[in-house]
C-alpha cells in the first residue's frame, strides 16, 4: 500500500513534495521505468532502494532533468512540472548531491558554490552577496565551512557538506542524495545523518538513494522499493525490517552475514617491505604510500580499511604492477619487484595474480567494447578457438553468456556494449572476468561498489569460497561492514600509511573508524 501524506503527516493541507503518476522511460528495447507512481511527503526523508538495473538511477535522472520521461506526470508541491534540464529541476526547487562530487578541486568553497550561479553582472558583488547568504544558510542548517578554504584540502565529509550548501544556495527545498555515504567514515556518516535530520526539521524534503539497508532503517521515514523498472512496494520505515526489504528487492530471502568462518591460512605468498610511492619531484614530492609492510598468506583475506584517497588504490596498483614502487620491495614467489626491477601488469598476471580495480571505467572496462569482448580482457590466450590470432565469436559469446548467468549480469546480452550496462552490472562483468580466472592471489578494489544486496551476497560467498580453496585475497573497501564481514585480518590505512594490522577477533567498528580518521 502506498503511504499517503495524510497517513504520514496527519495533515491534508500540504501537498506532496513530489508526486509521480505513470512515469515511463525506455532506452531502445530496455524498459528502465514502467508505470511509476510515487508520493514523497513534504519534510520527510524518503529512501529508494532496489537491485542494480531496477531503474533507480533512471528515475532520479528524470527528477533532476538529465532525462525526460516518455510518459506520465511529475508534480512538485502540487504543481505539474516539465523537467527538460537540470536548470528546470533547480528552478522547481530540486537539488542533487551526486555520488561523485561536482566540485573543482583547486577552487575555494565560495567559488565552487557560486560557479554558474553568480546572480549579478559584478563578480565582486556576487561574491559579497553569496557570502552573506551562505553565512545565514550555515547557521540555519548547521553547515559551517570555511568559505575561503580550497576544496582539495577538505576531507570528503566536508566536501559533501559543500555540495549540500551549494544545492541549498540554489534554492533547493527538495534534496536528492545518491549513495551519499560511499566514501565516508562511520563518524562522517553519523555527522551527515545529523545534518539530514536538521534539514528535515527545517522543512527540507530529502530523497535518499542507497543500497545500505542499515542506513535506510537509521534515517528514513518512508522507503520505496523498485524491481525490474517498477515500483513494487512503499513502506513506513517503522513498519518494516531490513530482512523484509531485502526480500522484496530481490524476490527471495537474502543473507549477507554469517558467511565468514574460520580460515586455514597456509604459506606466505606475498610480502611487502617498506613499500613507498611518491608523486612529484624533489622537495615537492608527495608520499602516496609510505613505509607499508605486511605479509599475505594463502587461504586468507586481508582487508584494507580506510577512507577513499588514503593510499589504498595506489597500494593495489603497486601490487598489480600498474605503478613501480619508489622504495621498498614486493616479493611474490621468487620474484622481487623494486624501483630498479619493476614488473609490468602482464608479468604480475603471469604470476597468478588477478586484479579487480577500484575504478572500473578507467582501468576495468573498455566502454565501447561489447560485454563478450570486455569479459576476456587480459585473458584472450585462454580462448581455445583461435585462428591466425582471431577469436571465435561463438566461443566468445558462449563464454560470456555463462559468466553472465553465474554473476547475474542484466541484461544477459554478450553483444551489448559495456557502457550501456548499469554501474552495478559493469562491476559484475569485471568481477566475473577476474574471479573466474582461478588466481592464486586476488587483489580486489571495492568489490561491491554500486552492487545490489543480492549480488553482494553472491560476491561475498564467492570470495570466501576462493579463500577456502587457498586463494590469498587482499580486499580494499570503504564499506567497513564489508571489511568486518569478510576479513581474517584488517590493515587500516590513513594518509598513505598503515595504522596497524588487527586480527578479526580484536576488530571493533568504532576503533577502526577512528584509525581510518587518523586517530589512534
Amino acid at each position: 500500500m502506498t503511504v499517503t501524506h495524510q497517513q504520514a503527516k496527519g495533515r491534508d493541507t500540504v501537498p506532496f513534495a513530489i508526486s509521480l503518476r505513470g512515469v515511463e522511460k525506455t532506452f531502445g528495447a530496455v524498459r528502465a521505468n514502467h508505470n511509476i507512481d510515487l508520493d514523497i511527503c513534504t519534510g520527510d526523508i524518503h529512501g529508494i532502494i532496489g537491485e542494480n538495473g531496477a531503474g533507480k538511477s533512471t528515475l532520479v535522472s528524470i527528477l533532476y532533468g538529465f532525462y525526460q520521461a516518455d510518459a506520465g506526470t511529475i508534480s512538485v508541491f502540487g504543481e505539474e512540472k516539465t523537467l527538460r534540464s537540470t536548470a528546470d529541476a533547480i528552478a522547481a526547487g530540486i537539488g542533487m548531491v551526486h555520488q561523485h562530487f561536482m566540485l573543482v578541486p583547486t577552487f575555494t568553497v565560495l567559488e565552487n558554490i557560486i560557479l554558474g550561479h553568480e546572480g549579478t553582472d559584478s563578480l565582486a558583488k556576487g561574491f559579497e552577496a553569496a557570502r552573506v547568504e551562505l553565512a545565514q544558510l550555515a547557521t540555519r542548517y548547521g553547515l559551517d565551512v570555511d568559505l575561503d578554504a580550497i576544496i582539495e584540502d577538505f576531507p570528503v565529509g566536508l566536501q559533501q557538506r559543500v555540495e549540500i550548501l551549494k544545492a541549498l544556495y540554489r534554492g533547493a527545498n527538495i534534496l536528492i542524495l545518491d549513495e551519499p555515504t560511499g566514501v565516508l567514515t562511520p563518524q562522517e556518516t553519523e555527522q551527515l545523518f545529523d545534518i539530514l535530520r536538521a534539514l528535515k526539521e527545517q522543512g527540507v524534503t530529502i530523497l535518499l538513494i542507497t543500497h545500505k539497508l542499515r542506513e535506510i532503517m537509521a534515517i528514513t521515514d518512508h522507503v520505496s522499493v523498485m524491481r525490474g523498472g517498477e515500483m513494487v512496494a512503499h513502506k513506513r520505515r517503522s513498519d518494516t525490517t531490513p530482512e523484509e526489504l531485502a526480500e522484496v528487492m530481490v524476490g527471495r530471502p537474502v543473507r549477507t552475514d554469517g558467511i565468514w568462518h574460520e580460515a586455514n591460512p597456509g604459506q606466505i605468498v606475498l610480502r611487502a617491505e617498506n613499500l613507498e610511492l611518491t608523486a612529484g619531484m624533489s622537495a615537492k614530492s608527495t608520499a602516496l604510500v609510505s613505509d607499508v609492510s605486511f605479509a599475505l598468506k594463502a587461504g586468507e583475506i586481508l582487508g584494507i580499511a580506510g577512507v577513499s584517497g588514503n593510499g589504498q588504490s595506489e597500494l593495489l596498483e603497486l601490487l598489480a604492477g600498474i605503478r613501480a614502487p619508489s622504495n621498498g620491495s614486493i616479493q611474490i614467489g621468487g620474484r622481487h619487484v623494486t624501483a630498479e626491477m619493476p614488473a609490468t601488469p602482464s608479468e604480475i598476471k603471469s604470476l597468478g595474480i588477478a586484479h579487480v580495480p577500484e575504478d572500473r571505467h578507467s582501468t576495468g572496462l573498455i566502454l565501447p567494447f561489447t560485454a563478450a569482448e570486455t569479459i576476456i580482457l587480459g585473458y584472450e590466450d585462454k580462448m581455445t578457438g583461435r585462428t591466425a590470432g582471431w577469436l571465435d565469436p561463438e566461443e566468445l559469446d558462449e563464454h560470456c553468456a555463462g559468466l553472465m548467468q553465474d554473476f547475474d549480469v542484466r541484461p544477459p546480452d554478450p553483444s551489448l556494449k559495456s557502457n550501456l550496462f548499469s554501474g552495478g552490472n559493469q562491476q559484475k562483468i569485471v568481477l566475473a572476468r577476474e574471479m573466474s580466472a582461478a588466481p592464486s592471489i586476488l587483489l580486489v578494489g571495492q568489490a561491491t561498489r554500486g552492487v545490489d544486496i543480492g549480488a553482494i551476497e553472491f560476491i561475498h560467498k564467492q570470495l570466501i569460497a576462493m579463500r577456502d580453496k587457498g586463494c590469498a585475497i587482499i580486499l580494499v573497501s570503504v564499506e567497513l561492514d564489508e571489511i568486518l564481514t569478510l576479513s581474517d585480518r584488517i590493515m587500516v590505512m590513513n594518509n598513505g600509511s598503515s595504522m596497524g594490522i588487527i586480527d578479526r577477533s580484536e576488530a571493533d567498528a568504532r576503533a577502526i573508524g577512528l584509525l581510518m580518521a587518523g586517530v589512534g
